[in-house]
């Protein structure tokens, strides 16, 4: 099975190693990994800033980047997501919504992948301690992944998985949210590590960068000992 991999700027600028983590654990469960060196950004911050026009050059190229792929698997909910979005944002364009549809029927968030795809729950993890995990808004609302992560971490060797208070909520991340309203996203962030304290958890759990990134900068600086780790680095864990 042929996978391409569709890396996300997070990943590939800020936590390149869950890039490595999802290259190691696709080819170990048998995959062939494919990685377009011509992708980029996928539109989503530009689209949903209002940039339309420039935003669908962005995505115009990531069709004609990933359109001849057989799997297109990413490790982002969220990313992912928005490839999903392609051909309605393309809607009465024939030529650009018809190659959208085609990128968006192969399009899989890793968990996804691994659950409905090759039919994996248990991938051999091993990580001894407790942890938590985060549900990201736009992987369980709009792509509706919710069970799949937590299929695969009931089958890591060692690892307590338990419920996350108001898992449901907002972390405060939402892009360029918490940049245009930076002391709101700071209360939402500051009561995500609250609850995420009250599960005594080693480890937090997430499978969306942008989220890990807004909650594992708030648990550093305020000094919170839980390690965040995406789903991909847990599952990559021997």
């Amino acid at each position: 099975m042929k996978v391409t991999l569709f890396i996300t700027c997070l990943v590939d600028l800020f936590h390149p190693n869950v890039g490595k983590a999802t290259v190691e654990l696709l080819e170990r469960l048998g995959c062939e990994v494919e990685f377009p060196e011509a992708q980029t950004c996928c539109g989503q911050p530009a689209y949903n800033s209002g940039y339309v026009r420039e935003a669908k050059e962005a995505m115009k190229h990531m069709i004609r980047t990933f359109e001849h792929a057989q799997y297109i698997v990413t490790p982002s909910g969220s990313c992912a997501t928005m490839f999903k979005e392609y051909p309605h944002i393309f809607q009465n364009d024939k030529e650009w919504e018809t190659r959208a549809k085609k990128v968006a029927e192969k399009t899989y968030e890793l968990t996804q992948f691994l659950v409905d795809v090759l039919k994996v729950e248990n991938v051999g993890a091993k990580l001894k301690g407790r942890a938590t995990y985060h549900t990201s808004c736009h992987m369980t609302r709009l792509l509706g992944v919710k069970d799949a992560p937590f299929r695969l971490l009931k089958h890591v060797e060692g690892l307590e998985v338990v419920p996350l208070p108001n898992a449901h909520n907002c972390c405060g991340f939402g892009g360029t949210f918490s940049v245009k309203m930076g002391p709101i996203s700071e209360q939402m962030v500051d009561e995500k590590v609250r609850y995420i304290e009250e599960t005594n958890a080693d480890y937090l759990i997430g499978a969306d960068c942008g989220c890990l990134m807004n909650i594992g900068g708030r648990i550093e600086r305020t000094g919170k000992g839980v390690q965040v780790m995406h789903i991909a680095e847990v599952l990559n864990s021997r």
